[in-house]
């Protein structure tokens, strides 16, 4: 029997590749590899984990989202065997984890760069860095003072699970942490994911929000950031002022299984897969 259930978002998700037979079925259903965490690239572990299974006879793997904090705590209480982060693991995430048994090694999917995103009808098209924080903090208000509209400016975040919530919290509101006691404008309206900040954006003009660079499409407006467009080109170049590295998490001493499904991850077959949901493959 062969079951191939696959759905974008935050449910979770199982795919089965190969052929199981009556006999095999108690012990394959022990062999699920868990993949849990960022929603940033959800989208793309799923794709990863779709072609590996079509490679691979037998082999399960149940991918779901919820944010990279999310997926690091399931690391650490052993209900996941791949943490998915569009964040790096805190210190204190990983002295737990090693008060637990868990060396934790830290795998590079790709590069992603925040896209700030407005609806296609705002006359703004470049926002500088330090502007982008005023208004994140709620400093700046209304439209009109930064060139468009008089319109208030409804800003729109991932919610604090989310790994690309604190990446831009460190480095866009708190301007490269230099300001540490910088936080969200109280009027902040927190999403559940990238593509609910997208919808919203669709049917707002006067949003404002940010999205993983994979989730970018023809629907929303892409701002740019000191006059630098999130494309994979300026990602890789390193001239987009908000990229970051996408990350998987494992525990080194994990399973053969779990190290065959990170390195085909980091193949040139992995890596393509990467390149094809928007983000910059690592090789």
């Amino acid at each position: 029997m062969r079951m191939n259930i696959l759905k974008k978002g935050l449910f979770s998700i199982l795919i089965v590749g190969g052929m199981l037979s009556a006999s095999t079925v108690a012990e394959a259903r022990s062999k699920v590899i868990q993949a849990k965490g960022s929603d940033t690239i959800l989208n793309v572990s799923q794709s990863i984990a779709e072609n590996y299974m079509k490679e691979n006879r037998g082999a399960r793997i149940a991918v779901t989202g919820g944010g990279s904090g999310v997926g690091i705590s399931s690391l650490l209480n052993g209900t996941t065997d791949i943490a998915m982060a569009s964040r790096n693991i805190k210190e204190k995430e990983i002295s737990m984890a090693k008060s637990k048994g868990i060396d934790v090694r830290e795998v590079v999917l790709g590069f992603d760069g925040i896209t700030i995103v407005a609806n296609l009808s705002n006359p703004v098209k470049d926002i500088d860095d330090i502007t982008l924080g005023k208004i994140f903090r709620g400093e700046i208000t209304n439209w009109k003072e930064i060139g468009g509209e008089d319109a208030p400016i409804v800003v729109l975040s991932r919610d604090s699970s989310s790994g690309t919530h604190e990446f831009f919290k460190e480095h866009i509101i708190r301007e490269n942490n230099t300001k540490k006691e910088l936080e969200y404008g109280a009027k902040t309206l927190y999403m559940p994911s990238n593509e609910a900040i997208k919808q919203e954006i669709k049917v707002n003009k006067n949003a404002i929000g940010y999205i993983g660079m994979g989730y970018m499409d023809s629907t929303v407006e892409s701002i740019k950031v000191d006059g630098v467009e999130a494309t994979p080109e300026n990602v890789s170049n390193k001239t987009y002022p908000i990229a970051r590295e996408v990350y998987w998490y494992v525990d080194k001493n994990a399973e053969e299984d779990i190290n065959k499904l990170v390195d085909y991850a980091l193949s040139p077959k992995g890596q393509g897969i990467v390149k094809e949901e928007g983000f910059v493959p690592v090789k």
